[in-house]
């Protein structure tokens, strides 16, 4: 498996893929108009301008996609997914090293995922994300935000560890 640029040409199937993905979250909370489910591609396309998003790609097939920015030295990372027959076989923690190591020069991350969504706050507490906050969304559930405070200062890297070597 190789974790690179996602290139315009993949915001077909990365949507495709989201959907997918976030199915399992939508039932997790009986509402199937969370974000990840309502983006359209034009908004993907948007993002696409302005955020780092890669993916996952194994056997030549997309199998997995994150985005992050940065700003004042905080990396917000988003939409992390993967196809949901390939989850749980390490393919959202190659993704997250991947956004860890391009973004090094960055002193803080920072993402969020549902209350109740536990396989996520699992993975990302053996990452060495701890809560910062959580914002009550309803009487049902809440968003919980992470946060990973790192050294930072090596610099933005842009080529992938495995196309450096």
């Amino acid at each position: 498996m190789i974790v690179t640029n996602a290139e315009k040409a993949d915001l077909p199937r990365i949507l495709e893929l989201q959907y997918a993905a976030y199915r399992s979250e939508a039932e997790l909370y009986k509402n199937d108009r969370i974000e990840p489910l309502t983006q359209t591609l034009a908004d993907l396309a948007a993002e696409f301008e302005r955020k780092t998003i890669l993916k996952a790609v194994l056997d030549g097939e997309i199998v997995g996609s994150v985005r992050a920015e940065a700003e004042d030295g905080t990396c917000r990372i988003g939409k992390l997914f993967v196809r949901p027959d390939l989850q749980g076989q390490g393919i959202g923690k190659k993704l997250m090293e991947e956004i860890e190591w391009r973004f090094s020069a960055c002193k803080r991350f920072e993402l969020f995922t549902g209350s109740r969504s536990e396989r996520n706050l699992a993975m990302y507490g053996k990452l060495g994300y701890r809560p910062f906050r959580t914002v009550r969304v309803n009487e049902r559930f809440g968003m919980v935000y992470l946060e990973k405070r790192t050294e930072g200062g090596e610099g933005t890297r842009w080529a992938s560890r495995s196309e450096a070597r």
